[in-house]
């Protein structure tokens, strides 16, 4: 069947308003961001027993007063089961409690609450075309492109992540949504970038690498194991967290408050735990550092991501995860100086990362831009390594609704 131009062109052009519209959100979220980070980064030593919970405190009142913002799992059971639609009246909630965890220091990024947001405009924007069916969920998964596209810097990469996050086993199944997905996410990531100049080249600068024979696919496929196996650690570390924050009785603020106390004691003792690790990442790749301290920042960057998500704070895990990923592969390192270094750590990055959150093709991607590491092989093998080691049942569990049939009617 011929599909008509004029109506092809006009679902270009609400793609690319999306895009535009994500992408202008994106940039005045980071502003913000960035110079709230500014304020109190300063801030560190015994100051922050009390910073840490006085933000707590102000994240937990945030989500008394304006409603609890959900997180990654709601987003992905809205996908599945709710037609597609996010609402956009968990906004404010999110946009606020994610500003304050961020900037105060909690071992979260900004990609959860820039996909709630962005997804959300997908659906709003549907409405306002009176889009029904498959064309509101991907507009709705456009958006949520867009909002992984302009943190990372990467359309392609962005794309593959919002589709691949949804899913358990199957690395597309909205396959629909695609190219509504790379058009929202280059305009979103063009104005992005033309606003606040970040995103146009890699965010972290490793060593130059290049393959020097076969046997990098077996390093990466061993590093691969190394990292599934510290994803199932964290992965228990998370749940233990969680139970004993769901056994805290009381209201939400005082769950927030005693997760910031949790954090600034671990920040007094690691410094780089706090912030969720775009700029600590780079200190790790620069510096010299004993095996030790590695592995004991690894350790307590993970601890610190389970005490923020699980005790209330807001924000996505994908960026500490690369910092832990990184900060082991280091320790490999400097423990067998024959080896790679910046091989070591993107491998490790990938691995863990792809063990939880169970999307290789895109962290693969999304690694390659923000490292600047032109050699995709080795970073596939070790995710696909981490993907097949996961656990059985997924660390986001609504991705399992992925493998039920959906019945709806458009």
């Amino acid at each position: 069947m011929k599909q008509n131009p004029l109506v092809f062109t006009r679902s270009v052009l609400l793609w690319a308003s999306l895009g535009i519209i994500c992408g202008l959100f994106a940039s005045i979220y980071w502003i913000i961001l960035s110079g709230m980070i500014q304020f109190l980064a300063p801030i560190n030593g015994l100051s922050l027993l009390f910073v840490m919970p006085l933000a707590g405190l102000l994240i937990g009142l945030v989500i008394a007063r304006l409603g609890n913002p959900g997180e990654i799992g709601l987003i992905i059971d809205n996908i599945h089961l709710n037609k597609g639609r996010l609402a956009t009246r968990e906004n404010p909630s999110m946009i606020l409690s994610s500003l304050i965890s961020i900037a105060s220091g909690g071992s979260a990024g900004p990609e959860s609450p820039m996909v709630q947001v962005t997804g959300s405009v997908g659906t709003w924007l549907a409405d306002r075309f009176q889009l029904k069916g498959e064309a509101l969920r991907s507009l709705s998964i456009a958006g949520m492109a867009s909002g992984f596209t302009v943190l990372f810097g990467a359309p392609l990469g962005g794309t593959f992540f919002a589709l691949e996050i949804l899913h358990h086993h199957h690395v597309v199944e909205y396959y629909e949504a695609i190219l509504p997905a790379i058009v929202a996410s280059c305009a979103s990531y063009t104005i992005f970038a033309a606003i606040t100049q970040l995103g146009i080249g890699p965010i972290w600068h490793f060593p130059q690498y290049n393959i020097d024979n076969i046997d990098d696919f077996a390093q990466a496929m061993l590093y691969g194991i190394v990292g599934a196996v510290v994803g199932w650690f964290f992965i228990i570390v998370f749940r233990k967290c969680e139970y004993l924050f769901e056994r805290l009785r009381g209201p939400i603020y005082l769950r927030t408050t005693l997760a910031g106390l949790g954090l600034g004691i671990l920040a007094m003792g690691f410094p780089l735990t706090r912030y969720f690790g775009e700029y600590q990442l780079e200190e790790i790749v620069e510096g010299t550092f004993t095996t030790t301290f590695l592995l004991q920042l690894a350790a307590a960057k993970i601890l610190a991501i389970c005490i923020t998500v699980t005790g209330g704070w807001r924000g996505g895990i994908i960026i500490p995860l690369f910092f832990t990923g990184a900060c082991l592969g280091k320790a490999i390192a400097v423990v067998y100086p024959e080896s790679n270094a910046a091989l070591a750590m993107i491998c490790l990055m990938a691995s863990l990362n792809v063990t939880v959150t169970r999307t290789p093709i895109s962290t693969t991607l999304l690694l390659s831009k923000l490292t600047g590491f032109s050699t995709l092989t080795p970073i596939l093998f070790a995710s696909m390594v981490g993907f097949f080691l996961a656990p059985r049942i997924p660390f986001i569990a609504s991705q399992l609704k992925a493998n039920e049939p959906i019945k709806e009617a458009n």
